[in-house]
């Protein structure tokens, strides 16, 4: 099995297959490129595509009537997205755009439904997946209520450090790839309050910021801080 294939293989689309299933499953879908910056599909777009991460990032965010942006979420390898348009086509709900160059897979509506009757393991799968959305929607909309802006930076360091994020000697270094601009929109503020809470906590040596990424020093102080 190669390397992609081991990354193919923890999407929740093929968790339920066996080797040879998912090979052919794999084998009936496209094969997409986008260059950091391209926008793959925006808000508001038809779409009936779901696609599955092979390498690289990708950000799905929201813009209100004001222009003003909301980041929803950053995606790597072996994520899967666009999958409420298996069950329900239509306009997408959000913008996606490479945050790295990306390689993704792409599988269509009408490709899946025939994998979800023969495979009714698939559809349990996809179903546990858009439940797992629908409580990452909640949670995000309790921390906008009930957590102050350094919670909700810290938590989002941490759950950018579980996915990303690789232990060094110093400490658990992730690469996240935003700007200073997208940390904020990933966490609902603005950019001078997130920049604000960075400082405070590489003063008190919890992480140490390099460009766009962060060391964390203390992954113990942070988490408790996020919650």
């Amino acid at each position: 099995m190669t390397s992609d294939d081991q990354v193919v293989r923890r999407a929740p689309l093929f968790t339920a297959l066996d080797d040879d299933a998912a090979a052919s499953l794999r084998a009936s879908m496209e094969s997409v490129r986008l260059n950091k910056g391209s926008v793959l599909f925006s808000e508001g777009d038809e779409g009936d595509h779901l696609y599955v991460i092979i390498e690289g990032k990708l950000k799905l965010g929201t813009s209100s009537g004001d222009g003003r942006e909301n980041l929803l979420s950053v995606l790597g390898p072996g994520e899967m997205f666009g999958e409420l348009s298996l069950f329900d086509p239509g306009p997408r709900t959000s913008t996606a755009t490479a945050v790295t160059d990306v390689r993704l897979l792409s599988l269509g509506h009408g490709q899946v439904i025939p994998w979800v009757t023969k495979h009714p393991a698939v559809a349990l799968e996809l179903l546990a997946r858009l439940a797992q959305r629908l409580r990452r929607t909640n949670e995000i909309v309790g921390d906008l209520v009930f957590s102050d802006v350094p919670g909700r930076v810290a938590k989002a360091l941490i759950d950018l450090g579980e996915r990303f994020g690789k232990q060094t000697p110093e400490g658990l270094y992730v690469n996240h790839d935003l700007t200073q601009e997208e940390l904020a929109q990933l966490v609902g503020a603005s950019r001078e309050t997130v920049n604000k809470a960075l400082a405070d906590f590489a003063g008190r040596n919890w992480i140490r910021l390099d460009g766009r990424a962060v060391l964390v020093l203390d992954v113990e102080r942070l988490e408790k801080r996020g919650r």
